[in-house]
């Protein structure tokens, strides 16, 4: 029978690279990095690629879009070609083990690991993106158990601010910590004389710049002030219920993490077997670090007066704490 079009025993790398889907560059990278071995080369020296070799190419473009690292590839058609061999040496004529035996297995369990890390790092994104939809506004990237407390305010009641100091507060001392200090900003929203003084004693602060002496009159002027302050919003928290507040809140959160912690294990050793031992700003791992470290951290540009100001407050408060 006569054919109409006889097909090439071999052809150049160009059309091997647009047949299989992929470019030159990249098959020449399979060369290099012996993925792929160098085929026979014409008379002008081109590379010239055979049937088997488009198999092979092929098998690995679909192992390679599966998400196998290549080097797992290489491991697995290396199995299978010494498999192949070691069959036709006993007269066996099958196309040996096209899984590629152990190692392809292994490549898969870890692929599929990791597939289920990044499926619970995308579900976590998802929450922080619908949060911050329904939100409007970034309070929706603070954890729930935070953004919560504040569903009874009315829309702007919190200041950029406020927000900036929950999400340094929960980097350092984590969600509940954040939680516990946002009844302070609920009561500063809801009580206008309480959110004036605030305004005016963080003020007198702020004015304790590197210009003004540690041993200032204003220093401990503005420390006494900040005292009174500090006393008149813990009377109005525990007058207002707010303190409940937060014993509900200390309930709720340890009926809570025993019931995630099993989970949260779960996705953290599947983020360890992906080899995601730091994660950086979002992941689970990069929250171990002690509040203590964190703190260390964590600039801020206070002057030496402004932090003798806080000794001295905190001085203050101490005397005035009932001795056990």
């Amino acid at each position: 029978m006569h054919l109409s079009f006889v097909p090439p025993r071999r052809v150049k790398i160009g059309d091997a690279a647009a047949f299989a889907g992929t470019t030159p560059r990249a098959i020449r990278h399979y060369h290099a990095i012996g993925l792929l071995p160098e085929p026979e080369r014409g008379g002008d020296g081109r590379r010239r690629y055979g049937h088997q070799d488009m198999i092979r190419l092929l098998w690995i473009r679909r192992m390679a879009g599966a998400g196998i690292a290549l080097d797992d590839i290489r491991d697995a058609l290396t199995a299978d070609t010494e498999s192949v061999g070691d069959d036709r040496e006993h007269g066996d004529s099958g196309g040996g083990d096209v899984d590629g035996g152990d190692g392809i297995a292994l490549s898969l369990e870890r692929l599929e690991n990791s597939l289920a890390a990044q499926e619970a790092v995308l579900r976590r994104q998802r929450t922080a993106v619908q949060r911050m939809r329904a939100e409007g506004s970034r309070m929706g990237l603070l954890s729930d158990v935070v953004t919560d407390r504040f569903k009874s305010l009315p829309e702007g009641s919190l200041r950029q601010g406020e927000l900036d100091t929950l999400l340094v507060t929960e980097r350092i001392f984590g969600p509940l910590g954040a939680a516990v200090q946002a009844t302070r900003f609920i009561a500063l929203a809801t009580h206008p004389a309480l959110r004036a003084e605030s305004d005016r004693v963080d003020a007198a602060e702020e004015a304790l710049d590197d210009t003004v002496a540690v041993d200032d009159p204003r220093v401990a002027r503005v420390a006494a002030e900040r005292y009174a302050f500090e006393g008149a919003l813990d009377a109005f928290i525990e007058e207002s219920g707010l303190a409940g507040d937060d014993d509900a809140l200390f309930e709720a959160w340890d009926a809570r993490d025993s019931a995630t912690t099993d989970q949260e294990e779960d996705e953290e050793e599947a983020e360890d077997d992906d080899g995601g031992g730091d994660r950086g700003s979002g992941g689970r791992r990069a929250r171990t670090m002690s509040a203590f470290e964190a703190v260390g951290r964590m600039p801020y540009d206070f002057s030496p007066a402004r932090l003798r100001c806080m000794e001295l407050a905190e001085q203050l408060a101490a005397q005035d704490t009932p001795t056990a």
